[in-house]
């Protein structure tokens, strides 16, 4: 197709991302003819079952808003996973009849950021969702809003739409806004340009960025979206950010919305959880020499250049490494317990295997087990 972005167009598996103001409406509850919409450019795109689509979808808590009474998202946690237990089962239930139309069958996966920030959850439910599509069914992956706290304060599902992307090794992330595409000012304003490709964070110098959307009923806005689309591109994933309205064009290849190139490979499943759902549960706070090993080398962490513990955490956890200021340099998994480690601080290796057995003659982080954080 003359014009076309032919890798985006031969994408074989594919995660969209569509959020809540292009679902409802601004006074709350689904727009099935929106929800048709959408659902009509996904079947097309899905074709004879050739291609492979996995929709991560918000609007849980907007599909709630009417059927409860409440004219305006509300503030308190407790009101919001309310709404958000009744509108799960209206919007599956919704998708489940619109993709009725085409015979596709659907299957639901409830995830949650903290459920990626623990590897045996993050590995069950790679195996879910490769069965549910290698069965023929088309996975809604929704945010777990009935029990979630961070990401409905939050509203991180488009970082959540990256992290699915690259666990089920998806060839294309779309992104699904209210707006098409990411432009070098407030898109409302006329002299504002869309952006048509992305190819690193170059390209997005001293572009203002808005954070919230038209709607008023989602949470995420353009930052989380450009966010999400840089963790895709790093992790070698193509990404396009365009409106729901362009979804059809967008599946094709089509140059609509803004298209955000590789910047990186793909890396290890556990590299990408550990860097972008991870959550630390303590720190070790190295010296200056260890800290040059760490980010400049990428060396291994030894108990040598350890100056201090911090947190209860146990072997296998995901620690912060910070230098003697405080900041986080890098992030890994650690191979001992917090109790462990007070006895073997400034201390090498071989002494260590000398005096308490051949177990302690190893690394406390490992090298590849181990991401380096943006300084």
């Amino acid at each position: 197709m003359a014009g076309a972005r032919q890798g985006v167009a031969q994408a074989r598996r594919v995660v969209v991302k569509v959020g809540s103001s292009s679902l409802t409406t601004a006074a709350g509850g689904l727009d099935a003819d929106r929800v048709d919409a959408l659902v009509d450019a996904l079947a097309k795109a899905r074709g004879a079952g050739t291609r492979e689509i996995v929709l991560v979808s918000s609007g849980a808590i907007a599909a709630g808003l009417a059927p409860l009474g409440l004219s305006s998202r509300p503030r308190d946690l407790a009101r919001q996973q309310a709404a958000a237990s009744v509108g799960q089962g209206l919007l599956v239930a919704r998708y489940t009849a619109s993709f009725a139309r085409y015979g596709v069958r659907v299957g639901q996966v409830l995830l949650t950021t903290a459920d990626t920030s623990r590897r045996s959850h993050y590995r069950n439910a790679y195996r879910t969702l490769d069965q549910l599509l290698a069965m023929g069914a088309l996975p809604v992956v929704n945010e777990n809003d009935t029990v979630a706290t961070d990401e409905i304060r939050f509203g991180d599902n488009d970082r959540l739409a990256a992290l699915v992307a690259h666990l089920v090794r998806a060839d294309l992330l779309v992104l699904l806004s209210d707006v098409d595409g990411l432009y070098d000012g407030d898109p409302s304003r006329p002299d504002a340009t869309r952006i048509a490709d992305v190819r690193g964070p170059a390209d997005l110098g001293g572009i203002d960025i808005g954070s919230a959307g038209r709607a008023g009923v989602g949470t995420g806005g353009m930052v989380t979206k450009v966010e999400a689309a840089g963790i895709a591109a790093a992790a070698g994933i193509p990404v396009v950010l365009t409106s729901a309205s362009h979804a059809g064009d967008a599946l094709t290849g089509g140059l609509t919305g803004t298209h955000f190139h590789p910047t990186g490979r793909r890396s290890a499943d556990r590299l990408l959880w550990l860097q972008h759902a991870s959550t630390p549960q303590g720190a070790l706070v190295l010296d200056d020499g260890a800290v040059r090993a760490v980010v400049e080398s990428r060396s291994s962490l030894l108990p040598a250049g350890i100056a201090r513990v911090e947190g209860n955490f146990g072997a296998g956890d995901p620690v912060e490494l910070r230098d003697s200021s405080g900041r986080a340099v890098a992030r890994g998994l650690v191979n001992f317990d917090a109790k462990e480690l007070p006895q073997l601080l400034g201390r090498s290796t071989r002494d260590l295997a000398r005096e308490l057995g051949p177990a302690y003659e190893r690394e406390v982080v490992h090298r590849d087990d181990l991401v380096l954080l943006a300084r």
